[in-house]
């Protein structure tokens, strides 16, 4: 039954967001200087919390806190060069600063922002220009960010920054002038594909589970992202957790669920601490709870922490996981829509996915899906490293090529070598060689190459590196996270391996080869779940590709041919 007092404090709260809508969005602080500073695991890990203190004690030494915002943001994209701080003056140039250090931070307040404010300078001093980054360059240029475009301009501990910059707006709209079907209808008419991995459309997923009948309804975030080299979806969840929040309410409310959980791994000690606050901020300001809005619909959401098995990663094994249970996976059919976490209709998205929802609610379905390709609309976050010299977060149009994302995005190979490969969709993925540079990213044509989308790891790989060893430490990282519980997994693995570290070692057979396909293409048919499944991709994709780097490493020889190896000139 409602509460009056519950729905009257829910109006109050609806009222507020209509008034931040009508006095338009952005930053309301008022100050004339704003410093944005990374606060990331990222930049925090290259010593970004000192750097922010650093500035916050420059500015109140300077007198200035009047007139300057110390803004502690989430990722600003280019995590190799951190910790990066961005300052906006009225009037001014935006100027982004690389690998800044507590004195550098003091300097850029003493001899650039407080001259600047007192009118006695008008562009930046030239000594410290070695700091800064181009903002026109094609690593920012190029990106088309929709999950990324808050951070780096809000403080994710605040939930009035996100509002400010247009949150839970979209959240009032599904509430207030749309029916759970109209969002469902919404969200098929985007084009949306699940981010996880598997590229399932959202609004496909979300209709069985609107249509489906149980005592309760649940949403879940599949935050345990475990792909070594990935960090998108922790990005994400410290550096905007309201849009996730806001994405699962909106998904709540589609799919006439009752509660939502967050399932994200103990690894992400900050990611955790920031969605946790996030919570307690939305339950605060009648956003989770009961009567949100004053509205008839009731939904709150609970986090659940992983202990970092990569096969909770699947979504039968993270419910199991929930449960209490044993993290493995389970046959499918019956599919988590029809009978999922406590036997009842369930929905598993991934972070990102969720972050886009209020996104597409706000700008429209039909916009939405003129970003990408026919098939894989909007854009995609990645986390590309290796050999790149613009290593960090990006987020590009579905569709723009391998080349484009490596060489005008990344900046090219980091070193005096030769790009070589390009590997993508993490353990799970393949590995793509340099002629096919011109590749466009979407999930059809990564599959069509043995490779796939996955959650959006994507690894470049240089001449020096041997494509043996990296598809042996791929597979050594599924074989150790093998929850063990099918056949061909836990034994096709192992044997797989076992020949793969042969080879590498020098001591494999030509047979080993022929062995490690047959065994592969098993466990792509047989597996239980996508991990076994998909857990021979790194090792066909580089036979496929880069065979002859696995025939130079097998010494075996019948004596009979033109080679100079030891067998031939002892048959000689």
């Amino acid at each position: 039954m409602a509460n009056e007092k519950l729905i009257q404090k829910g109006l109050e709260a609806k009222a507020r967001l209509e008034e931040r809508a009508k006095s338009g969005f952005g930053d309301t602080s008022g100050a004339r200087a704003k410093v944005y500073g990374c606060n990331s695991t990222s930049c925090r890990s290259a010593g970004g919390e000192s750097v922010i203190d650093s500035f916050n004690q420059a500015v109140d030494a300077n007198e200035l806190s009047d007139q300057v915002r110390i803004v502690p943001t989430g990722c600003m994209g280019l995590c190799a060069k951190g910790p990066l701080v961005k300052v906006v003056i009225d009037g001014m140039e935006d100027q982004m600063f690389k690998e800044v250090e507590p004195m550098v931070a003091r300097l850029i307040v003493a001899e650039y922002i407080t001259p600047v404010l007192e009118g006695k300078i008008s562009e930046l001093p030239e000594f410290l220009k070695q700091y800064t980054l181009d903002l026109n360059s094609p690593f920012f240029a190029s990106q088309q960010k929709i999950v990324l475009q808050n951070l780096g301009h809000i403080n994710p501990e605040s939930i009035d920054d996100y509002v400010d910059f247009g949150g839970y707006q979209a959240l009032k709209k599904c509430l207030f002038e749309m029916s759970p079907q109209d969002v469902v209808n919404e969200i098929k008419e985007s084009g949306l594909r699940g981010r996880g991995g598997g590229g399932f459309p959202t609004g496909l997923k979300w209709q069985f589970s609107h249509d489906a009948e149980g005592d309760e309804k649940f949403v879940i975030c599949n935050g345990d992202e475990g792909d070594p080299g990935a960090y998108m979806d922790s990005g994400v969840l410290e550096g905007d957790p309201h849009a996730v929040i806001e994405g699962m309410l909106i998904a709540g409310y589609a799919q006439r669920a009752t509660s939502g959980w967050l399932y994200i791994r103990a690894e992400y000690p900050l990611a955790i601490k920031r969605i946790e606050n996030a919570i307690r901020q939305a339950r605060k300001n009648r956003l989770l709870g009961d009567n949100i809005l004053g509205s008839d619909f009731s939904f709150d959401l609970e986090v659940r922490l992983g202990a970092g098995a990569f096969v909770c990663g699947e979504e039968t094994a993270l419910i199991a996981s929930i449960e209490g249970k044993r993290g493995t996976p389970r046959p499918r059919p019956p599919y988590p829509t029809e009978s999922g976490l406590w036997k009842q209709p369930s929905s598993i998205n991934n972070v990102e996915t969720f972050a886009n929802i209020a996104k597409i609610i706000n700008m429209g379905a039909k916009e939405y899906s003129k970003i990408g390709t026919d098939k894989s609309k909007g854009t995609k976050v990645f986390a590309l490293t290796g050999r790149v010299r613009n290593g960090g977060l990006v987020e590009v149009p579905m569709g723009m090529t391998l080349d484009e994302i490596v060489n005008q995005v990344g900046g090219g190979v980091d070193g005096d070598a030769e790009l070589k490969a390009v590997q993508t969709g993490g353990p799970s993925g393949g590995v793509i060689p340099k002629h096919l540079l011109d590749l466009p990213v979407c999930y059809d044509e990564l599959k069509a190459v043995g490779s796939i989308m996955g959650s959006g790891g994507m690894i470049v790989m240089d001449e020096d590196d041997s494509l043996v060893d990296i598809a042996k430490f791929y597979l050594g990282f599924t074989v150790e996270e093998s929850c063990g519980k099918c056949a061909p997994c836990r034994i096709g693995g192992q044997q797989m391996l076992d020949k793969l570290t042969k080879i590498a070692a020098g001591d494999g057979k030509k047979q080993d080869v022929t062995d490690i396909k047959r065994i592969a293409h098993a466990m792509q048919k047989a597996s239980l779940c996508g991990l076994g499944q998909t857990a021979p991709n790194p090792v066909l994709s580089t036979l496929k590709f880069f065979e002859s780097e696995y025939t130079d490493k097998i010494k075996e020889c019948c004596g009979g041919c033109a080679c100079s190896c030891n067998k031939n000139e002892a048959a000689k």
